[in-house]
């Protein structure tokens, strides 16, 4: 019975695996679904988003709170930024946010979520 369990779950991974699109041996990432996960909870628009009160802080209306607002921002920075945290943002790991997924999200923040 143990077998046939392996065996069923082993065809039914491959079928997984077959029908996802692949890049690179990854499927496709979205930066805006891999925002809408991880961010949006603490750097949307509006009071009450730890991320986006800490930057209006931080700035003091000099630079949008805001990330998606944000124009100065690039790809680079912000991997940097979700890898190593900063300020009161905690660094994400590798298993919460993949690399594939990590440049993703950097390209759509850099673009201000275009």
């Amino acid at each position: 019975m143990r077998k046939l369990a392996t065996v069923f779950a082993m065809a039914a991974l491959g079928a997984g695996l077959l029908a996802a699109p692949a890049i690179g041996g990854e499927a496709a990432v979205s930066g805006q679904a891999v925002y809408q996960r991880w961010c949006v909870h603490c750097h949307s628009d509006g009071r009450g988003n730890p991320g986006t009160d800490s930057l209006r802080v931080k700035y003091g209306g000099k630079v949008s709170p805001v990330l998606l607002e944000r124009t100065d921002l690039t790809p680079q920075a912000v991997a940097v930024f979700v890898r190593q945290g900063v300020l009161s943002m905690a660094p994400f790991r590798k298993t919460e946010i993949s690399d594939v997924e990590l440049t993703a999200l950097a390209a759509y923040v850099a673009s201000g979520g275009k």
